[in-house]
């Protein structure tokens, strides 16, 4: 997690881009304070697809694949909903 922030960090001060607004903004009078914030949650991989567990199956609109509980999770955490198809209850 550690790295990953470093790398995160570095990224961002290293980045010739950001630089460049950052420049311009301060030749407009302006002085620049830049903060991110970053949440990283990690989830342990899980070898079976999500539909081989009668509970928490789901599949996407054509109905033929399926999302694995990492897909799910992520979805959750982004608070969006998956409504299981008639017939998969």
């Amino acid at each position: 997690m550690q790295q990953l922030g470093e790398a995160i960090h570095e990224s961002v001060s290293e980045s010739e881009h950001i630089a460049g607004v950052v420049k311009n903004i301060r030749k407009q009078g302006f002085d620049v304070l830049l903060m991110l914030e970053a949440t990283i949650g990690l989830n342990e991989l899980e070898q079976q697809p999500v539909a081989a567990l009668e509970s928490s199956s789901a599949e996407d609109q054509t109905g033929n694949e399926t999302f694995t509980a990492q897909d799910l999770n992520f979805l959750k955490s982004l608070r969006i909903a998956i409504e299981e198809h008639e017939g998969h209850e």
